[in-house]
């Protein structure tokens, strides 16, 4: 007996179903604790360097570096899509140079900003073998910068200061994570953070020998940052959860 062809359709499109929700699917109404690791790539795609100059003096500020650490929450909302917040701490490392042309003179060193951060994203997932899941999130955090900082070489300074205590600023993250049955999921991945406005205003001076005027170049650091992310995530059943539900 022949079948007509959107008879056909209808039965692959009703095998292939179940297995397009599965390629996408998250963990819908559980809720996992995780720990995170982020160490500070300086890449040079995003400027890291920033210069300031007056006649024969110029200053550079370069970041070198940094680590941010914390913990996160995701919470299942449907099978293709979690939320996800936390909270953690990021340090920038920043490596500062004075130079004067006329004397010749060249110093500088090393100083850390720290602040930190509450994001808010939205994962996607998508499901690349039995226990491999791909991700992506987009997102906004709310970046807090508790104080300033300073450093002093021998012929200047760096003095580092807020520009808010607060602002907001935009991240994005793409990832791949290893489910195990029950110790827990592993994932490695990379994510981009960019503040709205300017993170800081840096002061660089100059004291020249013999005179009482310093020399001051004022310059801006945006904040941007790139990190390789390192995460471990906590074993949640979800079948236990749904009997906790059903047992209330």
């Amino acid at each position: 007996m022949a079948f007509p062809l959107h008879t056909y359709r209808t039965l692959l499109l009703a095998l292939a179903l179940p297995a397009l929700i599965d390629a996408v699917q998250g963990q819908v109404g559980v809720t996992t604790f995780g720990i995170q690791a982020k160490p500070v790539i300086p890449f040079r795609f995003f400027d890291p360097l920033t210069t300031a100059e007056r006649p024969n003096v110029r200053g550079e500020i370069e970041l070198d570096g940094g680590f941010a650490f914390g913990m996160s929450v995701r919470v299942g909302i449907t099978n293709a899509v979690s939320l996800e917040t936390g909270i953690g701490q990021i340090q920038r490392r920043y490596d500062f140079r004075l130079m004067n042309d006329t004397s010749g003179y060249v110093d500088g060193d090393q100083v850390r900003y720290v602040g930190y951060e509450i994001p808010i994203t939205g994962l996607v997932y998508i499901r690349l073998g039995e226990h491999t899941w791909m991700n992506a999130a987009l997102g906004f955090s709310l970046d807090m910068y508790p104080s300033d900082v300073q450093r002093d070489v021998e012929q200047g300074r760096i003095y580092i200061f807020r520009q808010n205590w607060a602002q907001f600023g935009v991240i994005g993250n793409m990832g791949v994570e290893y489910r195990t049955p029950k110790s827990g999921t592993f994932y490695l991945g990379a994510t981009f953070h960019r503040p709205f406005n300017d993170m800081a205003t840096a002061d660089l001076t100059y004291y020249q020998p013999h005179s009482f005027f310093p020399y001051t170049m004022r310059t801006v650091l945006d904040g941007s940052y790139l990190t390789a992310d390192l995460r471990y995530y906590f074993h949640e059943d979800p079948d236990k959860r749904h009997r906790r539900r059903t047992m209330q």
